[in-house]
């Protein structure tokens, strides 16, 4: 456990940090790729030449004889939801840093990238249940306890249930929101409720990986514990067929994942934890300018 005063300097070195990746690495790139995705409408004008026909108001153009446009303007503030796995599995890297550790900072630039641009950010934390829900609101004071939360918050569920945290994000968000999920999605059956968010919102997933996940080391005999299940059993690292099976298991995972976002109509990005990641947001950023 932290202490009161590693938690503050951990908060203030991620402040640091994020800051000053969102203001010189992200200018531009985060508004470009999310602000104007979202239209309000504004009111309905008389047509004139060079309108959009789709955005004729016909019941209004009926009733007074001649055609009328729907206007809209961009929609100024956004909302960001941030759906953070922080099951057992989520503790587990080999390289660097943590899966856990990764999210958190991916978390904080992107709440900060937020902030700056004045949009709300809340964030649903997950594990096999529902761990703790922060309504989205804007501002630095917000974006800190954000921080502190991820820092320092402990599951009480060693699972995951992705489709508990998206239902949750889908009832308590009426609005088009920017919903980044954060998770290394060593999980099944969640499309569904991902369809429906992918229909409603703007959903990014952000699958968190460590080298690890994909080959094991060849170390002779171990003995293995599931972080989330607890089952334990020896292996042998060294055998050919486990070696297979292993890398085989990630392959079908990833295939799933991938398979899942694009019938939500959601993007997926892959983040492992020896990665630079801000180089991988910002390219993420720029492709969808």
């Amino acid at each position: 456990m932290l202490t009161t005063a590693e938690i503050i300097k951990k908060v203030r070195e991620l402040e640091i940090k994020s800051k000053k990746l969102s203001a010189h690495l992200f200018t531009g790139e985060y508004h470009s790729a999310f602000k104007g995705r979202g239209m309000l409408f504004k009111e309905v004008r008389e047509y004139q030449a060079g309108d959009d026909i789709r955005f004729i108001d016909w019941n209004v153009s009926a009733r007074f004889g001649h055609p009328y446009s729907k206007m809209f303007e961009e929609e100024r503030e956004l909302t960001m939801m941030l759906l953070v796995d922080i099951s057992a599995s989520s503790l587990f890297g080999t390289v660097h840093q943590r899966k856990k550790d990764l999210i958190t900072e991916i978390c904080a630039v992107l709440a900060f990238a937020a902030t700056n641009n004045k949009d709300k950010v809340g964030v649903i934390f997950f594990s096999d249940k529902i761990e703790f829900y922060i309504p989205p609101k804007k501002g630095r004071d917000h974006v800190l306890y954000i921080v502190r939360e991820l820092l320092t918050m402990e599951p009480k569920g060693k699972g995951t249930n992705l489709n508990e945290a998206v239902r949750l994000f889908n009832n308590s968000t009426k609005q088009k929101s920017i919903a980044f999920i954060l998770s290394d999605f060593l999980v099944e059956n969640y499309d569904d409720a991902l369809r429906v968010a992918g229909s409603k919102h703007d959903v990014i997933g952000v699958k968190v990986y460590d080298k690890m996940d994909m080959h094991l080391p060849k170390i002779g005999l171990v003995q293995v514990e599931d972080a989330e299940t607890g089952t334990q059993t020896w292996i042998d690292t060294n055998d050919k067929t486990v070696q297979y099976n292993y890398a085989t298991q990630f392959n079908a995972t990833e295939e799933a994942c991938r398979t899942s976002f694009r019938r939500a109509g959601a993007d997926l990005i892959y983040i492992r934890t020896d990665e630079d990641f801000v180089r991988l947001l910002q390219q993420f950023f720029m492709k969808r300018k």
